[in-house]
């Protein structure tokens, strides 16, 4: 299968900067968001399979692969989720797109999660992959999360501490960062590797990465908490989906921790993959968007 074959390469200014994406297909609207330290080419895998039954948008998230680095703030709002969700909103409406469906995973899950709760109305149905809201992951911190999710405490360091030693070795720190489950180097497509290579070996991205953990350790607890206080959940009809053989079907119960944070129909289920779902387990996740 050639590399996102159909898909046309484009970019696109938003309000506070350019998004860089893959769009192509027809039909309903299909929104795919990837997670870190991943660019779009995560779903090189999926997203061409999908393109005669849905109009697939792949853009790189806020502060990842070729896509703007929002400018730091103090308190890390810049990077919040809130306004990341706000970038995408405005990017999918730049592109004509009123109302679509979402994937999403990891980091861009997290975008997600706070598109549903805030723009409710835009969106129709969503999968999330291999997450748990990401106040739950800090309410629950024990040893083995501070052990497994060690990332989540280190790239929150104060800059620039981690920023500094990641731009050291760059390459060494992603190979050493995606494997969380021991995998050859092997593991990803050359293509895909070499878009997450070169961006990574950016310090803005770099920058961006730590901005991102630093807001979710800050700013987005807030944010989450206000949101879990005033009982404002997930209307649009939901479906979690998880790794077997990570880390969330070890420490937690994921479908009941998530229907506290739905209203409406919220189904999922545990899929034979570690973290990286959509390049493990391919298959799968195509079957589950064209069921769901």
């Amino acid at each position: 299968m050639n590399f996102f074959s159909d898909f046309e390469l484009s970019s696109i200014n938003t309000k506070r900067g350019v998004i860089r994406y893959r769009k192509a297909g027809q039909g309903p609207v299909l929104l795919m968001l990837h997670g870190n330290p991943q660019t779009h080419a995560m779903w090189h895998k999926v997203a061409p399979e999908l393109v005669n039954q849905y109009t697939v948008i792949c853009p790189d998230i806020p502060g990842y692969g070729k896509s703007f680095k929002p400018v730091i703030s103090n308190n890390h709002s810049t990077y919040s989720k809130i306004n990341m969700a706000l970038d995408i909103i405005n990017f999918m409406e730049l592109l004509g797109f009123d109302k679509f469906q979402i994937v999403a995973h990891d980091r861009g899950a997290r975008i997600a999660h706070r598109i549903a709760l805030d723009f409710p109305e835009k969106v129709i149905k969503m999968i999330l992959l291999d997450i748990i809201p990401t106040i739950e992951h800090f309410e629950r911190t024990n040893m083995e999360f501070a052990m497994g999710y060690y990332h989540w405490f280190w790239l929150a360091q104060r800059s620039p501490i981690p920023e500094s030693v990641i731009n050291k070795a760059p390459e060494e720190w992603f190979f050493a960062h995606t494997s969380r489950e021991e995998k050859d180097k092997n593991f990803f497509d050359p293509i895909a590797l070499n878009d997450y290579l070169d961006c990574v070996k950016n310090p803005e991205t770099i920058k961006a990465i730590c901005e991102d953990y630093r807001a979710a350790a800050t700013i987005d607890l807030i944010d989450d908490k206000k949101s879990r206080d005033n009982n404002i959940k997930i209307k649009a009809p939901t479906l979690v989906l998880w790794g077997n053989k990570g880390k969330l079907e070890q420490w937690y119960e994921p479908l009941s921790i998530w229907q506290n944070y739905c209203s409406s129909d919220l189904r999922g289920n545990a899929i034979n993959s570690g973290h990286y779902l959509a390049e493990e387990n391919p298959d799968e996740i195509i079957k589950n968007i064209k069921l769901f």
